[in-house]
């Protein structure tokens, strides 16, 4: 009994002290960000910040501006995606695994890259734009609203295919069979039957793609121009070159916490309110597409992937290219990765793997930690544990940014553009990938198996290093990878937190964009697409199926 008790105790404090953790590095650091937002400009306490943001229409509009476009990206996204889902899922197409793969690298690139793509394909100059002009035709300007809803749309498309492509697989196909023979087929039986079943997922999928276009500070940083959105504006007043007001930025950042969680609460609401359990008896049966259908399915399949990864093999290409500052020269050379070795390339790419593996590390600790605790002992702490993991995923990265400066920044800790507050930033913000992988894997593992173990003589330690963790190791890796993957394109909060000394290949690549050594951005983004790709083959090596990507 005594040795029950004290595992047991292990147990508590081990809650305990992953509590104090997200107290100390995301709690307090959002209660800072809190704290400066009802201070004026000489520290007294004031809602002047406030009155100066809703008072404004200069600033005012970035949430309008915010809304709007992140709508337009929800709605497109799931235009585009539904249809590519669909077919998919019930009919057996070519090159399902290209497909897929490269679907899950569009949306886990770095979101800038893409904007910026797009910038030499439809900016200005861009290659499109004057090949089109040459002939007569004005395609207008990439800038602003549109730039921002093509990159985003092409971007966040594949959260509804992986979300969907779920969801349409677990649908019994009885009931598909039950509605043909009432005369319920082709759209009709799409509209009546499949996407009511997959209600649910596809409200879940909308508010995923709507939070993260929302958070997204690259894109319209990058393509947006005169069209300022909540993130770009939070970044601006803080970090601006016209005069910084910290205090500002802070005030923005708490309204767009208060969003985010807003969101994220109607995201939870709809998803309870719409849940329903579907026991599936007999799978899907994949169809052969034939004739003129079968080859526009393909079609709309292939193109729709192939504009979506289109940016990171034009930025590519243009690695190679002869370039002097921002002009791209006839001619293939390596002259432009000769460049990027005199602009920290080298040191980009060792404190991108340093933090990158640091991170990983205390991630893949914490996040078996927290998945034991909410799967297999549950309470109020271990469920408050799995909430705070979830908050920077729905957050702007540039609001954590803030918040670890006004926590971290000053003395004592003094961390502002060292490694440890890189690594902090990395660990918080994308932690939850690894979490949700990992506990949705250990609950797939019986606890019957715990239960032999200990009956065994194994403590609940053992149990968990020896038998439980090795069981759940494919969900680990999984989500680990895609931790990974998302690590190495960390931008929003990097770009804040980063000195000369942790720059990284993403904020190498955004610094060099933003001084017009487009030739040397293009060498650093093709590196970070290389990680990528590199990093998604070995997840798809260790994965078992689809269904262990949870983004």
């Amino acid at each position: 009994m005594m040795f029950r008790h004290k595992a047991a105790d292990i147990w508590t404090w081990v809650s305990i002290a992953l509590l104090v953790l997200f107290m100390v590095f995301l709690i307090f650091p959002l209660f800072g960000v809190l704290k400066h937002s009802v201070y004026d400009n000489d520290d007294n306490l004031s809602l002047v910040q406030f009155k100066k943001f809703f008072g404004n229409r200069y600033y005012s509009s970035t949430i309008g501006n915010s809304f709007k476009v992140t709508i337009a990206v929800t709605i497109v996204s799931l235009l585009l995606a539904l249809p590519f889902s669909y077919f998919y899922t019930f009919y057996n197409l070519k090159g399902t695994k290209f497909l897929f793969v490269v679907s899950i690298l569009c949306v886990m690139s770095a979101p800038f890259i893409g904007a910026y793509a797009w910038i030499m394909l439809l900016g200005r100059s861009g290659v499109i734009t004057r090949a089109l002009s040459s002939v007569g035709i004005n395609i207008g300007s990439i800038y602003g609203f549109k730039g921002i809803l093509l990159v985003q749309s092409l971007k966040f498309f594949p959260l509804v295919f992986i979300y969907m492509n779920g969801a349409f697989r677990n649908i019994d196909n009885s009931l598909m069979e039950a509605s043909a023979n009432l005369g319920c087929s082709g759209v009709k039986r799409f509209f009546q039957i499949v996407m009511r079943l997959s209600m649910p997922t596809l409200l879940a999928a909308a508010l995923m793609v709507f939070m993260r276009a929302f958070a997204d500070y690259g894109t319209p940083g990058l393509i947006g121009e005169g069209y300022r959105t909540f993130p770009v504006e939070i970044y601006s007043q803080f970090m601006g070159e016209n005069g910084q007001n910290q205090n500002f930025a802070a005030a923005i950042s708490v309204f767009a916490v208060v969003v985010t969680a807003v969101i994220f609460l109607i995201q939870k609401w709809a998803t309870n309110r719409f849940k329903f359990t579907m026991n599936v008896m007999h799978p899907i049966q994949k169809k052969e597409p034939h004739g003129l259908s079968g080859v526009l399915m393909h079609g709309y399949c292939y193109l729709l992937v192939i504009l979506g990864f289109l940016p990171n093999l034009y930025i590519a290409n243009l690695s190679f290219r002869n370039c002097d500052g921002s002009i791209f020269k006839p001619g293939y050379s390596l002259v432009n990765y000769q460049n990027a070795l005199k602009r920290l390339l080298v040191r980009s790419i060792e404190n991108t793997l340093l933090q990158g593996f640091i991170s990983l590390a205390i991630i893949i600790v914490i996040s078996i930690l927290i998945a034991f605790l909410v799967v297999r002992k549950g309470g109020l702490i271990s469920n408050t544990l799995d909430t705070m993991s979830m908050l920077p995923y729905i957050m702007p990265g540039s609001v954590i940014g803030i918040a670890l400066v006004f926590a971290f920044g000053p003395k004592p800790w003094a961390l502002t553009g060292t490694i440890w507050v890189m690594i902090l930033n990395l660990v918080i913000r994308r932690m939850p990938y690894t979490i949700r992988s990992a506990t949705a894997r250990l609950m797939q593992i019986p606890l019957s198996i715990d239960e032999v173990a200990r009956s065994l003589g194994a403590s609940k330690l053992k149990t968990l290093v020896k038998i439980t963790v090795p069981l759940m190791s494919s969900g680990i890796i999984s989500g680990a990878i895609l931790s990974w993957v998302a690590i190495i394109t960390e931008i929003s909060g990097a770009i804040i937190l980063y000195s000369n000394k942790t720059i990284n290949l993403t904020v190498s690549t955004y610094v060099s964009v933003g001084r017009g050594r487009d030739g040397v951005a293009c060498a650093f983004a093709t590196i970070v697409t290389a990680l990528t790709i590199i990093s998604m083959v070995l997840f798809l090596a260790v994965s078992k199926s689809e269904d262990d990507i949870k983004l």
